[in-house]
């Protein structure tokens, strides 16, 4: 693939997240949390052209991603997107008729060095992301001497992202594309730009309802989240079970004011669901 296809897959990929009504994050129907669409889509805009250079590391993607965000909004609107892009789109141009996005991208995670590792602690710092603190082993405050990989593995389980990188982005290529799909061709009879955004809410509500969300554990505790997480399968279920998704939007849109004003935001569930859009369209 060509670095212009690449990047153009990752800017329509993030813009697709924000067409989605997603509860508790920015979209289309509703700013929140000190933020406005017009904050994410500038960072699509200057994060997608870098993200994608050809002949970087991926530790090199995600600092230039970061710095180029950081440079535009000056806030952090995107990290856990481009720590779950970075990779993928890597992997990306090794795509041919032998191998796939996810074997290449095995591939990708297996060669990860310790340069990436400090270049993505470095974007973390810059990002500062909610909830960051001190952490016993491989603290991004102190220089990694360990590959990102390792890094990330010792991350796992306090952080969904990190999850995914150890575990070869199970959720996105064994949970998240074929229900992308599945809502795709239940709610086909759409235009293409509605049943797109349809598809994407019906994602993050998959994630929101199956696993705590980490960036909500972080700020709340687990309890929280676990609430969180039930109010999504609720409304998860009654989302899958209608024929038309316009008749839960009024659903949908009470409980996205009932989270901003509780200042919950499911933002890891959020950047999952990019990355999982993302690698549809790289597929």
């Amino acid at each position: 693939m060509t670095p212009e296809k690449i990047a153009k897959a990752y800017h329509d990929a993030c813009l697709a997240e924000l067409q989605a009504l997603k509860p508790g994050n920015v979209h289309v129907f509703a700013d929140g949390h000190g933020m406005t669409i017009h904050d994410f889509v500038k960072s699509a805009d200057v994060s997608a052209a870098v993200i994608a250079q050809p002949n970087l590391s991926v530790g090199e993607r995600i600092l230039h991603s970061v710095i180029a965000t950081k440079n535009a909004v000056d806030m952090n609107t995107n990290l856990g997107v481009i720590l779950l892009c970075a990779p993928l789109i890597h992997a990306a141009y090794s795509i041919n008729s032998e191998q796939t996005l996810q074997q290449n991208l095995n591939d990708t995670l297996s060669q990860l060095t310790i340069n990436d590792a400090q270049y993505t602690a470095e974007a973390i710092l810059l990002a500062n992301p909610a909830g960051l603190g001190a952490v016993y082993e491989n603290d991004v405050h102190e220089k990694p001497y360990v590959t990102l990989l390792a890094m990330m593995q010792s991350a796992q389980y306090r952080d969904r992202i990190a999850w995914q990188y150890a575990n070869s982005f199970s959720d996105i290529f064994n949970v998240g594309l074929s229900r992308y799909a599945e809502a795709q061709d239940k709610w086909q009879n759409r235009s293409k730009t509605q049943n797109n955004a349809w598809a994407t809410t019906a994602v993050y509500l998959g994630f929101l309802a199956s696993q705590l969300d980490t960036h909500i554990v972080r700020k709340y505790g687990e309890s929280l989240a676990t609430d969180v997480m039930n109010e999504a399968y609720d409304i998860d279920a009654a989302y899958l079970s209608t024929d038309n998704p316009k008749l839960i939007q009024k659903k949908l849109l009470d409980w996205d004011a009932s989270l901003k004003n509780r200042n919950i935001n499911p933002g890891t569930s959020a950047d999952i669901t990019v990355a999982c859009v993302l690698a549809s369209f790289l597929q």
